[in-house]
């Protein structure tokens, strides 16, 4: 039996996806935090808004880093 293929580039193109989407993961929770720590600042709802956006950005981008992965394990257009 062969191994099964698998297309290297989707996988590594998911992979990086994922790795973009690690660090965001821990830098949106501290914007929010730092916002509420200064609630009485002018910029409190642009910093918290910003912080949203980097929490749900690193969401989708793991999500669409598993989905481009799972496309390259499972690739059915591989010429044997």
């Amino acid at each position: 039996m062969a191994a099964p293929e698998f297309d290297k580039a989707t996988v590594f193109k998911g992979i990086r996806k994922v790795s973009m989407a690690i660090p965001l993961m821990f830098i949106g929770p501290v914007v929010i935090n730092s916002s509420f720590k200064n609630q009485g600042h002018p910029f409190y709802y642009p910093i918290l808004a910003i912080g949203i956006l980097i929490c749900l950005f690193s969401m989708f981008l793991f999500f669409r880093g598993i989905v481009t992965m799972v496309k390259g394990f499972f690739n059915d257009n591989i010429q044997k």
